[in-house]
């Protein structure tokens, strides 16, 4: 009785994804490639693992015990490749960096290519969105952070403290400085995440001109006057035809952090970007408060 290792961790990922497509989204495959990796498993080990039901995959209890026991190799598995790569001191392979996108955007492209032209061996890959990416399952080497508290399993160290403060384009800042008592339409978020709902002021409901969970959208916005936004320093002032305002102290921010695997974070890759990136950070200090 034996079964491939693939097969194995596709058993995994469907009890843990609970259907064909969420399995098949995790492995970067098809869902006709994990059905045919479950049957596959199954033969192999001679019991079955999942119930076909009308609405998907069901786990048998062999299933459950399975999916346990994989997920303990994969444990291993992630554990063996972290420490190999934090042993490695050749700068050459794949980098795999996260960060937020309007930071990628508006400050990181120098850095980015300063590390590539220093160490063209090096096969880079930026993950920009939204998802907060598990360092620990390596589905990226170094995440670039906006938070409070980046993981309590990483290590890492704050590249830039952080302060907010509002802005808005120069038809309103004329505006509100001619009249201190104009009310003052403002731009906020859709939705706030109670860690974050400290870092945002007070606003009456009537003053509110719009809601939107983009933040690009949100500095558009302010852009085309629509009203005043509250950004972190570094954003508005990126934006030309974006004026600071004099109507309220400036509010902190969460810091920015770089944050690895502690395996990772000594590899050489790592310490090679890092060694371009905290540099960066400290002469561009006075971009990020008020």
């Amino acid at each position: 009785m034996s079964a491939h290792w693939d097969d194995l961790k596709t058993v995994m990922h469907l009890v843990r994804g609970g259907s064909l497509s969420n399995a098949a989204d995790a492995l970067g495959v098809s869902y006709t490639t994990v059905a045919r990796r479950v049957k596959r498993a199954e033969d192999d080990l001679g019991i079955q693992l999942f119930d076909r039901m009308a609405d998907g995959y069901q786990a048998t209890e062999a299933g459950e015990v399975v999916a346990r026991k994989a997920a303990a190799m994969e444990t291993e598995e992630l554990d063996l490749l972290r420490n190999l790569v934090g042993a490695e001191q050749v700068i050459s392979g794949p980098l795999t960096i996260t960060a937020p996108q309007l930071l990628c955007s508006t400050h990181l492209i120098p850095v980015f290519k300063e590390f590539t032209k220093k160490y063209p061996e090096v096969e880079l890959h930026i993950r920009s969105d939204s998802a907060l990416l598990d360092l620990n399952r390596r589905e990226a080497d170094i995440a670039i952070r906006v938070s409070d508290a980046p993981g309590d399993s990483l290590t890492g160290r704050v590249l830039a403290r952080q302060e907010s403060l509002p802005f808005a384009n120069a038809e309103w800042a004329d505006r509100i400085a001619e009249n201190t008592n104009v009310p003052i339409p403002w731009i906020i978020p859709e939705r706030v995440p109670p860690r974050f709902k400290k870092y945002i002021p007070e606003i009456p409901e009537e003053n509110v001109v719009l809601r939107t969970d983009d933040m690009t959208t949100m500095i558009e916005a302010a852009r085309a006057g629509m009203g005043v936004v509250m950004l972190p320093t570094f954003l508005g002032r990126h934006w030309s035809d974006l004026q600071e305002l004099d109507i309220c102290d400036a509010i902190p921010f969460p810091d920015v952090w770089a944050v690895a695997h502690r395996d990772i974070w000594r590899s050489a890759r790592v310490a090679a970007f890092r060694e371009i990136l905290v540099p960066y950070f400290k002469k561009h200090a006075h971009r990020f408060v008020a």
